[in-house]
């Protein structure tokens, strides 16, 4: 079966021990929660998921060339 490539992009603390941009190849029909469990994020961590620079939910289909963006939950007061 022939794999996808896209881009995943991570922000803030996301980025400690892990990257800021890579490349990634996924089965077609992989999904933006399969990303983010994959990545060993929990699913409550997240806090703006954005493909191709729009919102999206987290069982958004990715496609071919695709920019998957994961921003986490802010804090603070």
């Amino acid at each position: 079966m022939a794999t996808i490539t896209i881009t995943i992009k991570l922000f803030a603390h996301f980025r400690n021990g892990r990257f800021k941009e890579a490349a990634q190849r996924l089965d077609p029909g992989a999904d933006c929660r399969q990303v983010i469990l994959g990545l060993g994020f929990r699913l409550s961590e997240m806090g703006i998921v954005m493909v191709n620079g729009q919102h999206a939910p987290l069982d958004q289909p990715l496609n071919e060339g695709d920019t998957l963006a994961l921003f986490p939950l802010v804090g603070g007061g």
